[in-house]
């Protein structure tokens, strides 16, 4: 910066001042307001500068953040899933049982509401949709004798839970799957034609 001496001009006595004083003191001002402006400069150049560096760093922080309460949150998650599944088979038994399973079917809706507030979302499947080996485990295998249905969903067993913003699988959907296998009377019938 310049300092206060350096900023005031001496006094001007107009009689005395002559066209090449005048000239050379416009000189220095230009000069000065030239060092001025180059100043301004450099420390708008340094400011932006700073600004990129604390938007990087902030940006860095957040991920930073995000992946350490993920990785907290991991196991919860994975505990919350094995809780809900074991909630899942209680309320199919007592359901298969005749008995009331409203009561228990509402701790499962919460925990699956506690899943979603993590950022994972369950997800099922429909009879006859076909495997996809990313997003199921096959559980059993029931025999069918229409051939359109093989490698397709027979019975959802679990549903599948998958992270909402990834899209990365964390539990497969656990399912029965039809195998096509050909009615006994076709296989002994081809055994028999002669080749």
């Amino acid at each position: 910066m310049l300092s206060e001496e350096s900023n005031t001009l001496p006094p001007v006595d107009s009689d005395a001042l002559t066209r090449q004083d005048a000239a050379q003191r416009f000189g220095e001002l230009a000069g000065r307001l030239d060092r001025v402006t180059e100043q301004l400069a450099d420390f708008h150049r340094r400011s932006a500068h700073r600004e990129s560096v604390i938007d990087q760093l902030h940006a860095e922080n957040r991920q930073l953040q995000s992946g350490l309460g993920k990785a907290i949150l991991d196991p919860v998650v994975g505990d919350l899933i094995r809780l809900y599944d074991q909630i899942d088979r209680e309320v199919r038994r007592l359901k298969a049982a005749g008995e009331d399973e409203r009561l228990l079917w509402s701790f499962a809706d919460d925990v699956a509401m506690i899943l979603d507030r993590c950022g994972v979302e369950s997800y099922s499947a429909e009879p006859g949709d076909p495997f996809d080996r990313e997003r199921h485990r096959p559980v059993g295998v029931l025999a069918s004798p229409d051939e359109s249905r093989n490698n397709t969903v027979a019975e959802v067993t679990a549903l599948g839970f998958a992270d909402r913003e990834s899209g990365r699988v964390r539990r497969p959907l656990h399912a029965q799957f039809y195998q096509y296998a050909p009615p006994p009377d076709a296989a002994q019938g081809d055994a028999a034609q002669p080749q």
